[in-house]
């Protein structure tokens, strides 16, 4: 049986149906069960286990009342009498054989013929009897819902797909096993669970579409829905018309299904006009509107026994699909003149399902439950056995995997006869302290594979500074274009003096700085050469062993990992509600070992490629050092250990120099910039002045009239705007200028010049590169050219104060070459030397 419901909103097609639950006979389970109990374990076990069967029983009689207050209590009693059954399956036998608890008869009548009956001596027919009725249940919560509001039309939907995967799981694991023998019902057929489940499936996929249409998406969209509805229902209505079940169902069912399932067809077929419409492909519209009329129309025939609610839907769509028709036809007649191809040469209409049956593994798993945990059967404690032999032999197979691996680096390390003072194979106690700390602070820097981004850091560096020296030409040489443009248009009256003569000392201090910019690259270059040349004596500071070290950490990790997952797998709950076999169990919970075991082998890759690595390295190091020599000498190892952290030194040094003198040289070269720019600044409002003025002159006014009248004679280059700002306030910059002449000549016509014109001024404070005379810059100027005196030097080394021979290079003679960028040492210089470790 069947109930139906609609919602009470002005959609009349949410016409839906709700299962009615199946009725069963009284059963006494209590005292059968305590028997079996008692004969086969004690009547101290059973006396242990009376709350359980007490529990037991009241479920099942809860079960025979239908009495529940509300759905959703009749669920969760549903739901918790099935996981109890599944804890009584494996442990009590119910059949008739006579060893096995054989006065135990489950009754159940058909869902839909009452009149017929099913009764089986096993727990086969009441498990799946269970699962139908929770089915049921979920159906009978989707149709309690509001269904006129959006949420409870989404929780409606979510009700039905839970229905769908009750009727699913019963479809996947009770029906085969309910169905054997003489004594059944077509209500739990596997025919019948599944043609259910699209049922469900479908309803609440339209509920998805009603939620669709009232949020207002696009008739695309909504096209696709409604096809999918109509898709579910197509596959119900396929169920129902064979058989066993095209007898069993009266004919209401079947005219539902079947107007829902034209109904939401031709919905299709409207929503998805619409959109064609809007791309005016008029030819397919016309035929998809033609397709939804006729199937409307064929359904109409078999509408016996269906709703009215649903019939009077049918009509309104009818009667849109036919307007729309009528309309899109006369706009091809008039306007298009399309050919308008056959219903059945168009493809399918696409569909897109929103929903899905409800996993109901995890809702009906009884592998924690409680009840009857102290009941082993015989059975369920031999399968325990063999799998725990299982898990050992993978735990023990693994487990030789990793030793192996340990033992094989340690083999091949031995093969390579590589230096304790590297690999430390046996611990670094024979390394000499001092040595062996260096080797560390070495690897804790960054070791040689570090210097590669240190280089980097001093390219980007030495890019930003040149970036700022080329920013600040540009600034001066558009003001020199600037000033030159007046001159040229102005002539002589245009009387300040050239930029070329006031900014002679910041071009000769911007040379400086590119001069040593391009020395400083130089050394950056050379540095570079030298990692590259030494790179073969440094590798022996490289981290490879450290790799090694963490891989074999890793495996203890895994090792470990696989004996707690073992000491924390406890299948025997698992085992004991089980109902399929013992071997597909055991293949699911082993699969759970099969990421550690990937490790695992990951692991061992990994070092087998580390291993390869280290072994070219090792061939590349016994080529260069003659390792027969080292084997004879390990003093002289010893030597060729510190040679490369001496030079590793040397060359983190060198870079850290370089760091710091391109910060530092960024900081005066960005104040450069600043003075630049406010010599700029001043520059343009003295031109806006005298702008004016030689306007003032060349209309034939004087200084003392009070009119401010400009001529047009001449542009004013957007400068007259700010004249009154600048009369109002002096510029604090024009008191203290940047520049200045010892010669001034006055200005004709021009009775106050500016104050940047009037006086000399004192020489400018040294910069904070600046140095004495007697240091030599680290390019020196062309003997041709003129050297400018102490004052206007803004020339400095590159690294003021530093004493090695890096970027600041000692004076030299016009064509010599600058020193290199470190001193070559001894083949063996001491440790320490450079102050870069602290003294022991």
């Amino acid at each position: 049986m069947a109930g139906s419901a609609s919602s009470s909103s002005a959609t009349t097609t949410n016409i839906m149906l709700a299962i009615f639950e199946k009725r069963t006979n009284s059963v006494d389970l209590y005292r059968p069960l305590r028997n079996f109990i008692a004969f086969n374990y004690s009547d101290r076990e059973a006396q242990n286990l009376e709350d359980d069967l007490q529990t037991l029983n009241q479920l099942r009689s809860d079960i025979e009342r239908l009495s529940d207050p509300t759905p959703t209590a009749r669920r969760d009693l549903l739901q918790n009498y099935f996981k109890a059954l599944c804890l009584v399956e494996t442990r009590f036998p119910i059949s008739p054989d006579k060893d096995h608890i054989n006065t135990v008869t489950f009754i159940w009548q058909d869902a839909f013929k009452q009149k017929q009956k099913a009764s089986q001596q096993n727990i086969h027919l009441e498990k799946a009897a269970v699962l139908f009725n929770l089915g049921a249940v979920y159906s009978r919560i989707g149709l309690s819902y509001d269904r006129a509001t959006v949420d409870g039309r989404r929780q409606a939907s979510h009700a039905f797909m839970g229905a769908a995967g009750a009727f699913a799981f019963l479809r996947d694991n009770a029906s085969t096993k309910a169905s054997i023998g003489s004594s059944s019902t077509v209500d739990i057929s596997i025919e019948c669970a599944g043609m259910l489940e699209r049922l469900m499936l479908a309803q609440a996929q339209e509920c998805v579409f009603e939620n669709t249409i009232a949020k207002g998406s696009t008739p695309g969209v909504c096209a696709k829905i409604s096809r999918q509805v109509g898709v579910y229902y197509e596959e119900a209505l396929a169920a129902l018309n064979v058989p066993p079940l095209n007898q069993h169902f009266d004919k209401g069912w079947l005219s539902h299904v079947q107007l829902k399932t034209a109904l939401f067809y031709s919905e299709a077929c409207y929503r998805y006009s619409l959109e064609l419409h809007e791309k005016e492909e008029i030819a397919e519209e016309i035929s998809r509107l033609r397709s939804g009329v006729s199937a409307l129309t064929e359904v109409k025939k078999s509408s016996k026994g269906a709703a009215a609610q649903l019939l009077d839907a049918i009509h309104k769509l009818e009667a849109n699909l036919n307007r729309n028709l009528e309309r899109a036809i006369k706009e091809n007649d008039r306007v298009y003149l399309m050919r308008v191809p056959s219903p059945s040469s168009l493809p399918p209409l696409p569909a897109f399902s929103l929903v899905k049956s409800m996993a109901m593994n995890d809702v009906l798993d009884a592998s924690k439950e409680k009840m009857f945990a102290s009941l082993v059967p015989d059975s369920s404690a031999k399968a325990l056995s063999r799998y725990t032999e299982m898990v050992d032999d993978i735990i023990r197979t693994q487990a030789e995997k990793l030793q192996q691996a340990s033992e094989l680096t340690r083999v091949r390390l031995k093969e390579m006869d590589q230096p304790e003072s590297i690999f430390a194979l046996e611990g670094n106690f024979t390394l000499p302290t001092d040595l062996k700390e260096d080797v560390e602070a070495v690897q804790i820097s960054g070791g040689p594979a570090g210097l590669e981004a240190e280089l980097e850091q001093l390219r980007d560096l030495r890019r930003v500074n040149q970036e700022v020296l080329v920013q600040i030409e540009e600034l001066l040489q558009k003001e020199e274009g600037e000033d030159a443009q007046f001159r040229s248009q102005f002539g002589t009256r245009w009387t300040r003096p050239q930029s070329s003569t006031l900014t002679k000392n910041l071009l000769d201090r911007l040379n400086r700085f590119a001069a040593n910019l391009k020395q400083a690259a130089e050394s950056d270059g050379r540095i570079e050469r030298s990692v590259r040349e030494h790179s073969a004596l440094m590798s022996i500071l490289d981290r490879r062993p450290r790799q090694l070290e963490t891989l074999g950490a890793q495996r203890a990790g895994l090792e470990d990992m696989l004996k707690e997952m073992k000491r924390k797998d406890d299948i025997l709950p698992k085992l004991m509600t089980s109902t399929g076999s013992y071997e597909d169990l055991f293949r699911k919970e082993i699969s759970k070992y099969d990421h550690i075991c990937e490790e695992i082998a990951q692991n061992i890759e990994a070092q087998e490629q580390l291993l390869l690595q280290i072994q070219a390295q090792n061939n590349e190091f016994s080529a260069i050092f003659n390792l027969e020599d080292y084997k004879a000498s390990r003093e002289k190892c010893y030597k060729q250990i510190q040679a490369a952290i001496a030079k590793f030194r040397e060359i983190k040094e060198n870079i850290n120099e370089g760091l710091k003198f391109y910060v530092t040289f960024q900081d005066a070269i960005t104040n450069v910039k600043q003075q630049c720019s406010d010599f700029i600044m001043t520059r343009g409002i003295q031109c806006r002045e005298m702008i004016e003025d030689v306007q003032r002159q060349m209309a034939g006014l004087s200084f003392q009239d009070g009119k401010n009248t400009v001529a047009n004679n001449y542009p004013s280059v957007g400068y007259q705007n700010q004249r009154s700002n600048l009369h109002q306030q002096a510029d604090p910059r024009l008191q203290t200028p940047y520049y200045h002449t010892r010669e001034q000549p006055t200005m004709a016509g021009y009775g106050h010049p500016p104050a940047p014109y009037s006086s000399p001024q004192p020489p400018p404070p040294l910069h904070p590169y600046q140095v004495p005379p007697a240091s030599a810059a680290p390019y020196p100027p062309p003997q041709a050219q003129q050297q400018l005196p102490a004052s206007h030097e803004y020339g400095q080394p590159a690294y003021p104060g530093w004493r090695g021979p890096y970027y600041n290079a000692h004076a030299q003679q016009p064509g010599s070459l600058p020193r290199p960028p470190y001193n070559i040492p001894a083949p063996y210089p001491p440790p320490h030397q450079s102050g870069y470790y602290n003294q022991q």
